[in-house]
């Protein structure tokens, strides 16, 4: 019997851990790094295809066309949503401003027409009717403790602007040595993945990247189209600080919350102001709107990535909820690969089985 080699595994168990210890101090170094890198490469990996149409129509420089979408990266994307953050934290005040303006006011008893509608008129003419029958003190004193909540939040996260600014800019300077360099590094990503995976990892690491692509073009696309109409809405209708709200909606798109939070308080104090005209056309635009992502969402995920619905939806949420905004990509992503990987797994278990299988007598 072969005696154990036990000079070959302390050599193989000291290399391990010389390996895992490298890779943890690589990790802590990188670490304050890794959000802007996700960030650059979703970003990246987006707009590739338009960085290349770019490079035609620029003589084939590279240089001029990573120039250009650093400069256009920065006026679409980061300036508006610097923006928007910096609106929302300016104007948090008036979130308590607002409620305190609301006891001046009456509260109407619900219109007629709100008791024939199906299956919710009943009970939402019920519950107008208490609050009308409370007054503007009743619906103040439920509105006021999260309004107030609501506030310090926002003014709790203007401390940390300074860090999203850097945060911002240091996703600008990793997209533009991204977009220089795009090439030898994606053909690094796909020998590494065909290094361990063969040719199926290799179509796995394409797929990511299409699913990163259709992701990307179906949250942020869906989230300007719902805000952008949302904000004209409100403006047209005459609703005050339709700017603001039109940020708070932009961000509530992106986090797949929703243009509804904005839009459905703003006809109810439509409504409450006896506009009942502009709540009236406030209301039928935000059914309009909020349906909108059931449409034009799964068009443009399908574009990008033939993927199940079901499965980029549940990347979506799933990702929100366990790594915030950045995990609305990598989620998808993640599930991507890893069905992917099964199916390949199971087309190859079919391809090896027998053709005749012989019956049992």
């Amino acid at each position: 019997m072969r005696e154990p080699n036990y000079r070959d595994v302390t050599h193989t168990t000291l290399t391990v851990l010389l390996i895992a210890i490298l890779i943890v101090a690589v990790f802590g170094i990188l670490r304050p790094f890794l959000p802007s890198f996700l960030w650059a490469t979703m970003i990246v990996v987006t707009t590739w295809p338009v960085m290349l149409r770019v490079q035609e129509r620029l003589w084939g420089k590279r240089g001029l066309a990573a120039l250009m979408m650093t400069v256009a990266l920065l006026l679409v994307l980061v300036i508006p949503f610097w923006i928007a953050v910096g609106t929302i934290v300016d104007n948090s005040h008036r979130i308590d401003e607002l409620a305190e303006s609301l006891r001046k006011s009456t509260v109407p008893s619900p219109p007629s027409w709100v008791q024939n509608l199906p299956m919710i008129g009943p009970k939402l003419t019920t519950a107008w009717q208490e609050i009308a029958t409370a007054g503007p003190e009743g619906l103040i004193s439920r509105i006021k403790p999260y309004s107030g909540r609501v506030a310090k939040w926002f003014v709790d996260q203007a401390g940390s602007l300074g860090m999203i600014f850097i945060q911002f800019l240091l996703t600008v300077i990793i997209s533009a040595i991204l977009y220089a360099t795009g090439d030898t590094a994606a053909a690094g990503v796909r020998a590494f993945a065909r290094r361990l995976g063969g040719h199926p990892g290799e179509e796995v690491t394409i797929l990511a990247g299409k699913a990163i692509r259709g992701v990307a073009l179906g949250v942020v696309v869906t989230a300007v189209a719902q805000s952008v109409l949302g904000g004209i809405g409100l403006a047209v209708t005459g609703v005050p600080t339709a700017a603001v709200l039109t940020a708070v909606m932009f961000m509530l798109c992106v986090a797949q919350v929703g243009p509804g939070l904005v839009l459905i308080p703003a006809v109810i104090w439509l409504y409450w102001g006896d506009h009942n005209v502009a709540g009236t056309v406030l209301l039928v635009w935000t059914v309009i709107v909020t349906t909108l992502d059931n449409v034009l969402r799964p068009v443009l995920i399908k574009k990008g990535a033939d993927l199940p619905l079901l499965l980029v939806f549940a990347g979506v949420i799933g990702g929100l909820i366990a790594l915030g905004i950045v995990g609305i990509f990598i989620g998808p992503v993640v599930l991507a690969v890893a069905f992917t990987l099964i199916k390949a797994w199971v087309l190859e278990e079919d391809a090896d089985a027998p053709d005749d299988v012989p019956e049992r007598t």
